[in-house]
């Protein structure tokens, strides 16, 4: 699984206390960074565990270079900015959503993300002010002309 924006890490956590075989943190601020690292040493999941440092949207390609592939993935991004719908459309261009991936996305309920290409919408909740909407991925057409491929 893939945690995006990661913060102490507590969502990915969750998903390896409920049985995810690994988790990839990814946060950019470099104090909270630390402390999802003492969370993980403290929690004895560094085995199952990675952390990167810096933005959400350039470890990407890290991962795509490495041929890595998640069928989970959690964003929470901060609320103040616009990263989480271009954080969703990097996802789907780097080719590192398995088919039928699922991901949880969490925004304002004012301003929740929108349709993303190469995502299926499938379920929303609102809880207070924040909305969360879970998408699907689906297969890339490797057959559609460069830059414009077609989820099937």
């Amino acid at each position: 699984m893939l945690d995006l924006f990661a913060g102490s890490g507590a969502l990915g956590v969750e998903a390896l206390s409920r049985g995810a075989e690994s988790a990839v943190f990814v946060e950019r601020s470099a104090p909270v960074l630390a402390i999802l690292r003492e969370n993980l040493e403290g929690l004895d999941l560094t085995d199952s565990t990675r952390t990167f440092g810096g933005l959400a949207r350039a470890a990407l390609p890290r991962f795509r270079s490495a041929g890595e592939r998640f069928d989970l993935v959690f964003l929470d991004p901060p609320y103040d900015g616009d990263e989480l719908e271009a954080t969703l459309t990097a996802l789907v261009r780097a080719e590192v959503l398995e088919p039928g991936a699922t991901l949880l996305a969490e925004a304002p309920r004012r301003t929740p993300p929108g349709e993303i290409s190469g995502l299926e919408r499938s379920e929303e909740w609102e809880y207070g002010e924040t909305t969360v909407v879970r998408y699907i991925s689906g297969p890339v057409a490797s057959d559609a002309p460069e830059g414009r491929r077609s989820v099937r």
